[in-house]
């Protein structure tokens, strides 16, 4: 499968192109992003605009922010090209429903890249789960990425914080463990820190609470989802599996996807799921100034 890549920030150079490279089911025809510089060492092939790398595969890999990300990813699908989306997968509803739409009416395969999803320690929590059946999650990604490091200086992580970059793996999380996240009771913000916190509505009467900050400072990471129910609880709090192992696992079945012609279940519709729910507690959170 020919798959190229959209962008070359740190997170394509961690976890995408060398993903992308390694895998055997996967020619890396090279990549596209806006400084040429960056671009000429990550990609095998620096293509000078999106669209001629689109000409020159059979898959595009998304490592861009979500404002860049979701016009040109609705270009590759009308393009008949199948898309690797990053998290999440537009930087409002109207531009997710946008790409949901194109990615359907185009008929290509999508998978979205919530790279805990695809480690064993997160698949045998969640299998945990579910033989609890939980009634009730507790979810806490805590760290100070926007205060220091290789993300700190991401300006969309900037503006838009936790609920943005990290509440994307948690809602997907809680929605797996205990059920489809159905409503948000409450939101609040403190911008001060970056805190995100939210009590959300699930299938079957379950509940969550979320916590979510990009400026607390601790180091390492605190994240910890637990799931419980009168049978017994669930805990993940390991990180342990390393992105581009994770990412395998995403290539192994999103290269089983495109043959077989099933749809993922962690497709862009799955996103835009996810993005419903960010958009529901933003406006919970941040009610607009009258």
């Amino acid at each position: 499968m020919r798959i190229g890549l959209v962008g070359a920030g740190p997170w394509a150079r961690e976890t995408h192109a060398p993903s992308l490279a390694a895998h055997p089911g996967v020619d890396f025809v090279g990549g596209w992003a806006r400084d040429p510089a960056a671009a000429a060492e990550v990609f095998p092939r620096a293509f000078d605009s999106p669209a001629a790398l689109f000409d020159a595969v059979d898959a595009v890999a998304f490592a861009v922010p979500p404002n860049v990300q979701a016009p040109l990813a609705a270009a590759a699908a009308r393009a008949g090209k199948h898309v690797i989306l990053d998290k999440p997968i537009a930087l409002d509803l109207e531009g997710a429903v946008a790409l949901a739409d194109a990615v359907t009416a185009a008929g290509v395969r999508s998978i979205l890249a919530l790279t805990r999803r695809f480690a064993p320690e997160t698949r045998e929590f969640l299998a945990r789960a579910a033989e609890l059946q939980p009634i009730a999650a507790e979810a806490q990604w805590l760290s100070g990425a926007a205060l220091a490091g290789k993300f700190a200086a991401s300006a969309w992580r900037q503006d838009e914080g936790a609920l943005y970059d990290v509440g994307p793996h948690v809602i997907d999380l809680v929605d797996a463990a205990v059920g489809t996240v159905e409503g948000v009771a409450s939101a609040r913000y403190d911008a001060g820190s970056d805190t995100w916190t939210a009590q959300l509505t699930h299938a079957d009467g379950a509940a969550s609470t979320l916590s979510l900050s990009l400026r607390t400072p601790v180091l390492p990471t605190v994240m910890r989802i637990s799931a419980h129910s009168a049978a017994g609880l669930a805990v993940l709090e390991s990180r342990e599996t390393p992105s581009t192992e994770c990412f395998r696992v995403l290539l192994d079945e999103f290269l089983a996807s495109i043959s077989t012609g099933a749809d993922h279940p962690l497709g862009v519709l799955r996103g835009l799921h996810l993005q419903r729910v960010i958009a529901q507690i933003r406006a919970g959170a941040c009610p607009p100034t009258p």
